[in-house]
């Protein structure tokens, strides 16, 4: 018994030490901070799983058990905008289980949607979770799924207080932020690249045990139900797929332009350098011929 608690503790110790040594960087703007917050009933709806779904004003918990999932879909779909929400995760034994909050235009073009993800992949004990972000364009279901995944260890313990995941979408580029912090940016090289159709937000908690936590190695143990993820302090604004033409979303920086600052350029590449934990750009294995971003 006394193995076995070294062997778990062991590995949290090594990563708390890790996560305490690394200090978040200052991204110099802060965007989030610009847009006022909106009551959840007023933004968003049920989509599945009503009966694992506690709503108030503010915020929403959502949960997972050997029964359903449970998932909520915004009222209005969007062509580009800014998006995020607050979000804090169940500690533990997690394996198998995803936390989502993304972009979709899957029910209106099934099998030919646009997606873009901020997912947590659960995780076993001792393991820190990992964020993956993803992008879909033009194809899932048919034998096409070409995922654009960027996953990343982040430097703080989600599970521990509420944090801010958001996604800024615009005609030229998609920025993906942890607490203001841009951990990458999707840029339009090409209209065949690039998610130009209207999206709905979502968020939902699942069970993907057939990939989520190691390739699939570990699968969601239901004596450790409910799983549980809560979301708060919401934010959705932009252009509507309704939204006139000269509309404009949120500049993810203070620079006419639209670009990122160089103390934000700065502060993306420090994420990417001490926490990436994948890139598909750079994985061997992967035909990039259907990724022709990746090539410069």
């Amino acid at each position: 018994m006394s193995g076995k608690i070294t062997t778990a503790i062991f590995p949290l110790f090594i990563f708390s030490v890790v996560m305490t040594s690394l200090a978040q960087p200052s991204p110099g703007y802060y965007p989030s901070q610009r847009i006022r917050s909106i009551k959840f009933y007023r933004g968003f709806k049920n989509l599945w799983g009503p009966q694992h779904q506690r709503v108030d004003q503010n915020s929403v918990t959502i949960w997972l058990d050997k029964v359903s999932g449970s998932g909520f879909k915004s009222v209005r779909p969007f062509r580009s905008g800014y998006f995020g929400a607050s979000i804090k995760l169940q500690p533990g034994y997690t394996a198998g289980v995803i936390t989502a909050f993304y972009l979709s235009n899957n029910e209106a073009h099934p099998g030919y949607h646009d997606e873009v993800d901020i997912e947590f992949l659960g995780t076993t004990f001792g393991k820190p979770y990992t964020l993956q972000t993803n992008v879909y364009i033009r194809g899932s279901g048919d034998g096409r799924i070409i995922g654009r995944e960027m996953k990343f260890h982040l430097w703080f313990d989600p599970t521990k207080r509420f944090h801010h995941y958001a996604i800024l979408w615009t005609p030229k580029q998609i920025i993906f932020l942890v607490d203001d912090v841009p951990i990458r940016r999707y840029a339009r090289k090409s209209d065949e690249t690039y998610p130009l159709r209207p999206m709905w937000v979502y968020g939902s908690i699942w069970d993907a045990s057939s990939w989520a936590t190691e390739d699939g190695k570990y699968k969601a143990d239901y004596s450790y139900q409910p799983f549980v993820a809560q979301y708060s302090n919401f934010k959705a604004t932009g252009c509507t797929a309704y939204a006139p033409r000269w509309c404009r979303p949120l500049s993810p920086s203070p620079n006419r332009s639209g670009q990122l600052t160089r103390q934000q350029n700065w502060a993306m590449n420090y994420v990417q350098r001490h926490y990436m934990v994948y890139d598909y750009c750079r994985d061997s294995k992967r035909d990039h011929s259907l990724t022709p971003e990746c090539w410069s």
